[in-house]
């Protein structure tokens, strides 16, 4: 590699561009990329434990730097911190699991009750009268045509008590599972954070070595570049999940307290929670979160998905034209190609803890590339640049040599 546009101090040049051969494009970047595909399909899992830790580690060090200025050494900030964020982690998945667990289990209760327990008054399970409600509201709007009331009342009657309550058991297991799948999960978090709280105690280290091989130049340093980038996007998404999850949570509760989607209000901090979470995934996320409520308003009173439907479609418009414009914007700038490639990576990777650390790898990332793309200057291809001297070659018009 070559330095270019450099000036010259006592004799000696100081370079602020590095120029790369052609010959290293042509062989040596394709050799990386295929070592570095290597090397992930073989260590996979060891990768992803020491990326997520220095993410994590990314993000926590203003706040040791932080400390230290208050004139704490180093190793006690690290520990500070390292003891709030392991604390807020696990009390946050703790509460995540009891919510989900004690929900799903009053919901499960609430549809085994909508199928297989008659009303004194009626005589009729729940899920027959939602039939009969639906029947009427078709035939009052022209639509006696279409009979469903026999076939879906057959469809209600076909799901027994037992059956109910096998799918309700099966819920409840599942969720019980998941819950013991964070616990187990929590495992591999703590050796995340004791990785991320060494990387912690060298950052100083780290930075020195990287300042002294690529100066700032007047700008912020390769490390706190990386720093402001990921806690651009942790602010933002927090913010984004905030708002979203509330709106969600809130305007469930509304279509449950009006009526529109009988029971909704019950379930209205799930729903909350669940699109909250959901949304740290873009593009995608909205859709998923939409899933839960509309499948229990399907369940409940399928007019009622109509009100589900429009709940989301506003909440989303104002999240695609209001929310993420001035809370996002500065957070990726990345293509949103890019974005969903990135995406579909980390899942096909390491599944959904790949999609969580997805998007703020890929912020550092572009930090990275920022910085050094103000150094790295690739050598062109053209002609010209090769230095070649063009020969014109004048053919002679004499025969060629006798015989």
């Amino acid at each position: 590699m070559t330095g270019t546009g450099g000036v010259t101090i006592a004799g000696v040049a100081q370079t602020t561009t590095i120029r790369v051969p052609r010959w290293i494009q042509l062989v040596v970047l394709p050799l990386l990329l295929l070592f570095g595909f290597l090397l992930a399909r073989t260590l996979g899992h060891v990768l992803f434990l020491f990326l997520t830790a220095a993410v994590i580690a990314f993000t926590l060090n203003p706040l040791v730097r932080d400390l230290t200025r208050l004139r704490l050494p180093r190793g006690v900030a690290v520990a500070v911190v390292s003891t709030v964020f392991a604390t807020a982690l696990v009390a946050l998945l703790v509460a995540l699991g009891t919510v989900v667990v004690s929900e799903t289990r009053s919901a499960a209760d609430r549809i085994d009750a909508y199928f297989s327990q008659e009303s004194p008054v009626t005589g009729k399970t729940g899920a027959e009268v939602a039939v009969d409600r639906l029947q009427r509201w078709l035939d009052d709007h022209g639509l006696e045509g279409i009979q469903l009331e026999t076939q879906l009342n057959d469809l209600t009657d076909s799901i027994g008590a037992s059956d109910v309550s096998g799918y309700a058991q099966d819920a409840i297991s599942f969720a019980q599972g998941a819950a013991l799948s964070v616990i187990l999960f929590v495992f591999s978090a703590i050796l995340v954070i004791v990785i991320a709280i060494y990387m912690l105690l060298d950052m100083p280290r780290l930075e020195g070595t990287i300042d002294r091989r690529f100066p700032p130049h007047g700008g912020l340093p390769l490390t706190q570049r990386i720093e402001r980038a990921l806690w651009g996007y942790v602010k933002g998404q927090a913010i984004l999940s905030v708002v979203i999850g509330t709106s969600a949570g809130v305007g469930m509760w509304v279509l449950g307290r009006t009526g529109l989607v009988e029971g909704a209000d019950r379930y209205a901090l799930l729903f909350g929670i669940w699109t909250a979470f959901i949304e740290v995934i873009p593009y995608i996320g909205p859709w998923l979160s939409a899933v839960p409520p509309a499948l229990y308003a399907l369940v409940v009173d399928p007019v009622g998905v109509l009100w589900v439907a429009a709940l989301f479609v506003f909440i989303y418009q104002v999240e695609g034209h209001v929310v993420v414009p001035n809370v996002m914007a500065s957070a990726l700038r990345l293509h949103p190609l890019l974005v969903i490639f990135g995406l579909l990576a980390g899942g096909a990777l390491y599944g959904i803890p790949g999609v969580l650390v997805a998007l703020p790898t890929m912020a550092a990332g572009r930090a990275i590339w920022e910085f050094f793309g103000e150094r790295l200057e690739l050598e062109p291809w053209d002609a010209e640049a090769d230095g070649s001297i063009d020969v014109e070659i004048e053919l002679s018009e004499h025969p060629g040599p006798r015989a």
